[in-house]
């Protein structure tokens, strides 16, 4: 699966469950919320006031760490 800014947070956090730690660790608390699931990277980090190059930049990191 290619995880875009796109990506619902949904959809991440099915592909890989590690995905939750690198969203807590970028500030995103609300990982588990039922109404965060339908919404892109993109949004949520906007709602939150977070940079969502950086947290998808560490999400990449995440992600390339385990190929």
């Amino acid at each position: 699966m290619e995880i875009t800014k796109q990506t619902t947070m949904g959809e991440m956090l099915d592909y890989d469950r590690g995905i939750a730690y690198v969203l807590m660790q970028s500030g995103m608390h609300c990982v588990g919320c039922p109404s965060s699931i339908h919404e892109s990277l993109e949004d949520a980090c906007a709602v939150h006031g977070l940079d969502v190059d950086k947290v998808f930049s560490a999400i990449q990191e995440y992600l390339n760490s385990k190929k």
